[in-house]
């Protein structure tokens, strides 16, 4: 009997372990923004959720969770602010949001 909950218990924490660490996929935003220098901070907001990322090299990518997402881009002078509305993200997916040309 000991050696049935043993084996039992065995398995169990193989099972767990593999589990958790498997390789989940990302679910993240991306995008570059035009002209490179434009802008130098790029936010994500979903509800009261809120993250930033730097643009470097005029690009941004954030770690997201599943949702609706406002993309804003924190343009610096002579540009003005971006914003990008209804971004869908699912679980394990990355949505590029492609080039995000500032104006003047």
């Amino acid at each position: 009997m000991k050696r049935l909950i043993f084996i039992c218990l065995t398995l169990l924490s193989a099972i767990l372990f593999t589990y958790a660490f498997q390789n989940k996929a990302q679910t993240s935003i991306i995008g570059r923004v035009n002209p490179v220098g434009g802008a130098n901070v790029a936010w994500a907001v979903s509800g009261r959720d809120s993250t930033t990322s730097n643009i470097v090299n005029g690009a941004f990518s954030f770690e997201a969770r599943p949702g609706i997402y406002k993309v804003v881009i924190d343009a610096v002078k002579p540009y003005k602010d971006a914003v990008l509305e209804n971004i869908s993200v699912k679980d394990g997916q990355t949505v590029d949001v492609g080039e995000i040309i500032l104006q003047r």
